[in-house]
């Protein structure tokens, strides 16, 4: 990986090497660590615009956040804005920056090349964000000849030597359900550390390798759950059929 340098995100004027205190080893809630990512989405667009200061008030209402967490948030960070002005946007989205490990570039190794591992190879995001897409890894044969933005798509058997030959400590897993537990032992194995999951099933791994996890179904199941508790006049939606060993009543 390379090494943080003002140009991986630091405004002009800040060094990101010399000058600034390092926040290694100081943990942040869960909480905050998941709302950091938001701000600085915020703080990218408004910097776009040519915003170079916001109050807590502007921010929190661009990020969808309560200004007082906002506040408690940035706390953390050592960043308190100027009173009367309010947050400098290039050093805050710098210091976020910092914090969440986007001054470095990030090798990433996707296994699993279906849509979905396919849709994740073309996200723009990843490269703007940070994140070098090194490897797309398949166990389909019939894939290795195919090339995804720009990448071919090599056999699966291949982790090991990309992990060691790109230092490469993110995976991210776009398989099915059945084949996600033995590619996160793999990837574990390989030396892999954090692992970005999109298959529907929980995995196992050791003491000291992350797993997020995302499953768009759960997430639009959740908002059924909130859709069929508003209130909207009209006829009720039709009962659904009762689940496979229910008794109809």
């Amino acid at each position: 990986m390379t090494s943080p340098t003002p140009a991986d995100g630091a405004p002009t004027g800040v060094a990101a090497a010399d000058g600034v205190p390092t926040r290694a080893g100081r943990d942040l809630p869960e909480a905050t660590v998941a709302r950091l990512p938001v701000y600085f989405r915020a703080l990218t667009a408004l910097a776009e615009a040519g915003t170079s200061t916001c109050s807590s008030e502007e921010l929190a209402a661009a990020a969808g956040v309560n200004s007082a967490k906002l506040r408690k948030d940035l706390s953390y960070l050592g960043s308190y804005g100027t009173r009367g002005v309010g947050y400098d946007v290039a050093y805050l989205r710098y210091q976020i920056a910092r914090e969440i490990g986007l001054t470095q570039d990030w090798p990433v190794v996707i296994v699993g090349i279906g849509n979905l591992g396919q849709a994740l190879a073309n996200y723009s995001g990843f490269r703007s964000r940070g994140f070098r897409v090194v490897a797309l890894l398949d166990a389909d044969p019939g894939l290795h000849e195919e090339e995804v933005a720009g990448i071919d798509v090599r056999p699966f058997d291949h982790l090991e030597q990309i992990v060691a030959d790109h230092h490469v400590a993110i995976g991210v897993i776009a398989t099915p359900p059945t084949a996600a537990q033995d590619v996160a032992d793999r990837m574990v194995a390989a030396g892999i550390t954090s692992i970005l999951n999109f298959a529907p099933v929980v995995l196992s791994v050791p003491e000291g390798v992350g797993v997020r996890k995302v499953d768009l179904s759960i997430e639009l199941q959740i908002l059924a759950y909130h859709e069929q508790r508003r209130v909207v006049p009209g006829p009720a939606p039709e009962t659904a059929a009762p689940l496979a060993g229910e008794e109809s009543a």
